[in-house]
Order: C-alpha cells, then structure tokens, then sequence
C-alpha cells in the first residue's frame, strides 16, 4: 500500500470511528494527534477524491460522513495489515481487564450479537439455555443492551437488542495477573459422541486469522450445538491454550474459583508434555481446551438466521451480567 493509499485509509478510519460528520480541520488534527504528517489541503484533496468513490458524503458545513461502502473499503484494505491482529487484540483484552475473583468486581471480556427482537423465540432460548446448561457456554452468565445503546463502538438498532456472552480470554486475563502468560494457540470446533469431546475437527491459528474461528464456524453453519444439546452428538467451539508446566496448580485453582463466580470454561487442563485431543505440546508446557464464549449465538445460525456477532468486542462491569435462566426477564425488561 503506497503513501497515498494509507492517507486515504487513515482519513476513512477517522470517519469510521466519529459518530457524528467531520470537517477537514477536525480530521487534520485527529491524524496530526495520531502521529500522520498531513495538511489539511491535502485533507480536502483527498476527501474529494472519496467522495467521487461514493465512498464519504459530502454533507456541506457538517462536514463528512463515511459510507457503509466506505467502511467495507476500509475493511478491505486493512485485510493484509490485520492478519496476525486477532493474536495481537487476544493480548490487549486480556490486559486490559481488570476483573477481581476475589472481590467479584471489574470488567471482564465480552462478545456481542446484534438480534431483531421478534426472533428471540421461545424455541431459540430454550436451546441458548441448554448450551450454558451443558456446560458449553463460558459459565453462567451473560448481559443484554437495549436498542439505542451504545457499546464498543455500535449502536444496536432500535428493532434489535444486544446479547452479549463472555468471552473466555477473560480467563487469559485474570491469569495474567496472577503472572501466567497464555499462549493462545488456535480455535476449533470440537467433536462430541454422546456428551463427550473426542477430538477437534477443524482448526485455525489465531496467528493467522483476522476473524475470530468461532465466528468463521459458526456463519459457516460448520458447528452443531443442536445436536450436541439434544442427542450429545455434535461439534462445539472450543481453543487450545498452552502454559508454562510450572503453573499448572495457579491454572487450575484460578479455573475453579472462575467456575464458582459462574466464569467456568476449563474443559480439560493436561499434565505437562501431554497431548489432549490429538494435539501436542512441548514437555515445559500444559494444554488446556477452553470452551468459546460465543457458543450459544449459534443457536440462531443454526436454526435459520443471520446474526451479526463480534467475538472480543469489549469490556463490560461484572456487575452487569446476569444469569442465563434470567434471559426472557431481562429481555422483557430492555424492550419494555
């Protein structure tokens, strides 16, 4: 990507991230703020040059907007420059949450689903419940935005809602401070024979991916969490982490007071050197299988509709999330 190239993404990223229109001096200073050498000339030069691309409005003395061509232009062009990012955002969440087991306060690590609220069946959420019954969820709980609400960066529209679930690399987080460094090596779906796990069936390296492989599997209608909650046959997501061997009893011990705060997600913890599931690990480390935290939104792909979800979106107060079994209650209580 030549100099001209990332100017005209640095000025559509700009737009993308302002919820309101901006003028060419409110852009100049921004990208001046981030350290890009750039005129606001220039910045006017090339605004027109987006704007002829349909990919900005031109909104008089309001200033621009990005378009919804615009974002998926900035999407792609950042393709090449991501990968790699998703191992990268995996260590920035995880550090930047400050979630306290001890105290039951801070922020933990969520995922979110954008869902029109008229297909929240009571079909879809006797299956979502089944999936945290299982065990095949990130614990217990989960939180809801109501339409109009902001979070992370999205609105939710004002026919829809929110379901956010947490994401487990809030388990790499509250490692971290106990000082255990997690190597998340990969996401994959895990297969099930009669409510046991057998071994992973499909794998992406979260080196080597700008998207989550949860959200991959599961709009690619490759999970099977119907069946894994109804006849014990199926395909689950789940990631394979690596520890250092000398920490497996602060892993452990962390794991189960996570579980007892509804935060569980150890599957299964090996010995040092052991392989789990056909996968293996170098004699200083131990596997883990850790069970996704988006699992549950399956449920809609699975049963027929589309639903935007955004593993790792942000942070959210513990105190926010709520039981699975409160989900129709809390869901009344947001549209009401």
């Amino acid at each position: 990507m030549d100099k001209k190239d990332r100017k005209r993404l640095a000025i559509l990223d700009v737009l993308s991230a302002s919820e309101r229109p901006l003028g060419s001096c409110r852009i100049t200073d921004t990208l001046t703020a981030k350290g890009v050498e750039i005129s606001e000339r220039t910045v006017r030069l090339y605004l027109k040059e987006l704007d002829g691309l349909g990919l900005t409005d031109n909104l008089g003395r309001r200033g621009r907007r990005i378009t919804e061509q615009g974002i998926r232009e900035a999407d792609s062009s950042r393709v090449l420059e991501r990968i790699g990012f998703l191992s990268g955002k995996i260590d920035t969440m995880a550090y930047r949450m400050d979630f306290n087991p001890e105290t039951g306060s801070g922020s933990v690590v969520v995922n979110l689903s954008l869902v029109h609220l008229s297909e929240i069946t009571k079909e879809r959420r006797r299956l979502i419940s089944k999936v945290f019954s299982k065990g095949y969820a990130m614990g217990k709980l989960m939180t809801l935005f109501e339409p109009g609400e902001t979070f992370a960066g999205s609105t939710v529209p004002s026919d829809m809602v929110g379901i956010a679930t947490v994401c487990s690399i809030t388990l790499n987080g509250v490692l971290l401070q106990h000082g255990v460094p997690t190597h998340s090596r990969f996401g994959g779906l895990l297969e099930m024979a009669e409510g046991h796990p057998t071994r992973f069936t499909e794998l992406i390296n979260y080196d080597g991916t700008s998207i989550d492989p949860l959200e991959i599997f599961i709009r690619g209608g490759m999970a099977d969490y119907v069946g894994a909650v109804t006849s014990g046959n199926g395909r689950i997501g789940a990631s394979f982490r690596e520890y250092p061997a000398a920490s497996i009893d602060t892993v452990r011990t962390t794991a189960a007071q996570l579980e007892d705060l509804g935060l569980g997600s150890l599957m299964c913890l090996g010995n040092p050197g052991q392989s789990l599931y056909g996968i293996p690990v170098g004699p200083q480390r131990a596997g883990a299988v850790i069970i996704g935290g988006l699992n549950p939104m399956s449920i809609f792909e699975e049963t027929g509709l589309r639903v935007h979800s955004r593993a790792l979106c942000g942070l959210v107060d513990f105190g926010r999330l709520f039981h699975y079994s409160e989900f129709r209650e809390q869901l009344a209580a947001v549209t009401a």
